[in-house]
């Protein structure tokens, strides 16, 4: 009788591939996509949502991007429910570690601690990875604005412009063509209109089922993030020659 390897999360196949870890990893790309843009000015996070009830109050907050610390934000794709779970986590370490040193936690640190917990559900028995990707955006005095994406293997890289979710092949054929090294925050968004443009069908092209989350430093040099409104994304929208449909769900 042949053995089941995909049943423990320590056991390897003959092959040497850890099947429930490759399971989480396609639980993601069958999630909502997201991608990330590093530009000269800032870094642009961008998330497409596959359902948005009606009756949904949008005005509470994104539903795909997350404000972790002053200086790191970041956008999911994945189980919801696991995002929650580290999101959590991640704030609580940024929170203490600027108790303990008295100054804001460095972005890669932050990004090593979260991988080094994702890869911990991955070698021990009775435990099951996290289904979710992370793409972190943010700044700290070391290496000024940085763009990392993590997957549930506890892998992770920095990156210039990178997606996670569904179609994400796709999005990074056209980021490879497409991205120059001195790109501005304003073609980030045109970049990412034209990418979602192409790899989602016409009827999400509405300004409630996308999120866009703009990264940079203020007047005052301070790093902040903001989500834009609805009424921004249709001017995107517009501004880039999309026809919007009317929303019906």
């Amino acid at each position: 009788m042949a053995r089941r390897y995909d049943s423990r999360t320590t056991m390897f196949s003959p092959e040497g591939r850890l099947y429930q870890v490759e399971y989480a990893m396609e639980a993601i790309s069958h999630s909502s996509s997201a991608i990330g843009i590093l530009a000269t000015d800032g870094i642009l996070l961008a998330a497409k949502k596959k359902r948005v009830a009606r009756l949904v109050d949008r005005s509470k907050g994104a539903d795909k991007m997350y404000e972790l610390d002053e200086h790191i934000a970041c956008a999911a794709a994945g189980i919801t429910s696991d995002t929650n779970i580290l999101v959590d986590y991640l704030r609580d370490v940024c929170q203490q570690h600027r108790f303990t040193y008295g100054e804001e936690i460095p972005v890669e640190m932050l990004v090593q601690r979260i991988c080094d917990m994702k890869q911990s559900y991955t070698q021990y028995g009775g435990l099951r990875p996290y289904g979710v990707s992370f793409l972190y955006a943010g700044w700290d005095r070391y290496f000024g604005y940085q763009l990392y994406m993590c997957d549930p293997s506890g892998n992770y890289g920095g990156w210039k412009a990178t997606a996670i979710g569904a179609n994400y092949q796709a999005a990074e054929s056209i980021m490879k063509t497409e991205y120059k090294d001195d790109i501005t925050l304003e073609e980030a968004k045109k970049l990412a209109v034209k990418i979602f443009s192409k790899s989602v069908e016409s009827s999400s092209m509405v300004p409630s089922k996308l999120e866009f989350g703009i990264f940079k430093l203020d007047n005052q040099n301070k790093p902040s993030f903001k989500v834009m409104k609805d009424r921004e994304v249709s001017v995107l929208l517009k501004e880039c020659g999309i026809e919007q449909v009317e929303d019906r769900d």
